[in-house]
């Protein structure tokens, strides 16, 4: 079992980064970060070198470049016990025009899915 979420500079991903490493830690299982382009750049190592001196067990595995694919595959073949997801607020027409990465990652989630807001 393990919780997972997705390395994104964003506000909204580093909100479910700091919820995905509360839940890990209450928990006591694994955290496995999902880095959608793996190009082993600071922000990565600054994660790395955060969650190492925090205790955790922790992995980081690399993507495809799709964040909703990627986080469900990385659930799936993790045995995950949850997946951590950030949300910002978008218009109707915005859902229309750009889809939903949320929406596919809920409905197609092998396990609960967390999402939190900045």
């Amino acid at each position: 079992m393990a919780i997972v979420v997705g390395l994104l500079s964003t506000a909204e991903g580093q909100a479910a980064l700091a919820a995905a490493k509360r839940e890990a830690q209450e928990r006591s299982v694994p955290l496995t970060v999902v880095v959608t382009r793996d190009d082993g750049g600071p922000e990565r190592q600054a994660v790395e070198d955060d969650l190492a001196s925090s205790g955790l067990v922790f992995s980081v595995v690399g993507g495809t470049g799709d964040l909703a694919e990627d986080l469900v595959r990385t659930a799936h073949d993790a045995g995950a016990e949850l997946i951590v997801v950030g949300l910002r607020r978008r218009s109707p027409v915005g859902k229309l025009i750009l889809g939903s990465g949320a929406q596919r990652i809920l409905l197609e989630a092998p396990c609960p899915v967390l999402a939190v807001k900045p």
